[in-house]
């Protein structure tokens, strides 16, 4: 591969730069953030492993993580715990998303002062719990009344929290207007041509829905979120919802792109009309319920993803793990059940493996303990490319 420093600026080449900069500064903060932004680092250092291959195909958000996992309101208005970040989903070996999420969990690892040793049993209970789920054949779901441990506390606190004191936290009101709060922390100010574009493609969008007057637009900003996509066409939309200050909605609209795995995959994928039509497409085939307003839009060249912004869609802070190997285990079990459940339930979807052939995965132990010590691996790169970056990071070479 050419030089990681070449590999990364040549990959977000193009990209905004004020918010490159900040993806910059994230990217240097520890190696799970590092992972977390470079996705198509670690797909392409990938070991080109003949077991990997074997693993049936199935659908997969491409980008699994310890962090790509959190609540949000479903388009029946229901809370969900579930996979939330479908940017590199795509059509690919099954066991090609747990060899990522295993080397999050061991990066994960020290700042969560869990030994290595340890680590590696989390890891593999991960595996076990996904192998599992995947025998049963059944796809199920958490929401709050299924969920246990810091999964069913999280949702648990969800319910004090009102839509107001969302929009309090993202919004400046006067008077009986809100408009959106700029602080440079979450938004950035919208220039007024990005907000001409974004209005005028909402309008279209509004026409062809039931409630067009829901669609209108009170206020655009540019969103701060995410260490892979910071840089990119991303705008915050504060929309009249259901009328007055207390009834108006926030939107998210996001520029798709290519699924950096697609130049590892031997077989060609199913076609999707655009990038965002792909992201969109498997997150509703995985999902137990899909994000609320979730479409596909054209903004002028670039294919974007639109659904709600919402006080539910929120991740697990990590930092509750610490010293709590228990807790922490049955985290990653129920994580492992949820991305087995998101592959059973997508089965025999646009040439996805069947039911029975991931039935017939699960049961398999041989692969277990070869993807353990790839996820090792991955893991040790990781930590290696970090210190590069950091180094190169500090020396200046990554100047948006």
């Amino acid at each position: 591969m050419p030089r990681l420093i070449d590999t990364l600026i040549s990959y977000n080449a193009g990209r905004e730069p004020e918010r490159l900069a900040l993806k910059y500064a994230a990217l240097r903060q520890d190696p799970l953030a590092f992972l977390r932004g470079t996705s198509h680092l670690f797909n392409a250092r990938m070991p080109e492993e003949k077991s990997l291959y074997k693993a049936p195909l199935a659908w997969s958000c491409g980008d699994l993580h310890l962090e790509n996992f959190g609540s949000y309101k479903g388009d029946n208005r229901l809370v969900y715990f579930d996979l939330n970040d479908f940017d590199e989903a795509t059509l690919a070996p099954a066991s090609w998303s747990l060899v990522r999420f295993v080397a999050s969990v061991l990066v994960a690892a020290p700042a969560l002062q869990i030994k290595h040793d340890e680590a590696i049993e989390h890891g593999r209970a991960f595996i076990d719990s996904y192998a599992n789920a995947l025998t049963t054949g059944k796809a199920r779901w958490l929401e709050r009344d299924s969920a246990e441990g810091l999964i069913r506390e999280h949702l648990e606190e969800l319910r004090g929290r009102s839509r107001k004191d969302f929009l309090d936290s993202r919004t400046k009101l006067r008077g009986k207007r809100r408009s959106l709060r700029v602080d440079g922390d979450k938004a950035l100010p919208a220039s007024i041509k990005q907000s001409e574009r974004v209005q005028a493609l909402l309008a279209e969008f509004a026409a062809q829905q039931k409630d067009p007057g829901f669609f209108e637009v009170l206020d655009v900003a540019r969103r701060v979120s995410g260490n892979a996509s910071l840089g990119l066409e991303r705008y915050v939309i504060l929309v009249r919802g259901k009328g007055g200050p207390d009834g108006n909605y926030l939107l998210d609209l996001k520029a798709a792109q290519p699924s950096s795995l697609t130049p590892r995959l031997k077989n060609p994928e199913p076609r999707w009309a655009s990038d965002a039509e792909r992201a969109i497409g498997v997150q509703q085939m995985m999902q137990a319920s899909p994000n609320a307003f979730l479409h596909a839009l054209d903004l002028g060249r670039h294919a974007c993803t639109l659904r709600e912004l919402q006080p539910a869609q929120d991740r697990i802070d990590l930092s509750q793990c610490v010293g709590k190997s228990k807790q922490f285990r049955e985290l990653l079990e129920q994580m492992g059940q949820l991305v087995a459940w998101g592959q059973l339930r997508s089965s025999g979807r646009k040439s996805a493996a069947n039911a029975d052939e991931l039935i017939e995965f699960g049961q398999k132990n041989k692969w277990r303990a070869r993807l353990l010590t790839l996820a090792e691996t991955c893991a040790e790169q990781v930590e290696s490319d970090w210190k590069e970056y950091a180094k190169a990071y500090d020396d200046g070479a990554f100047k948006a």
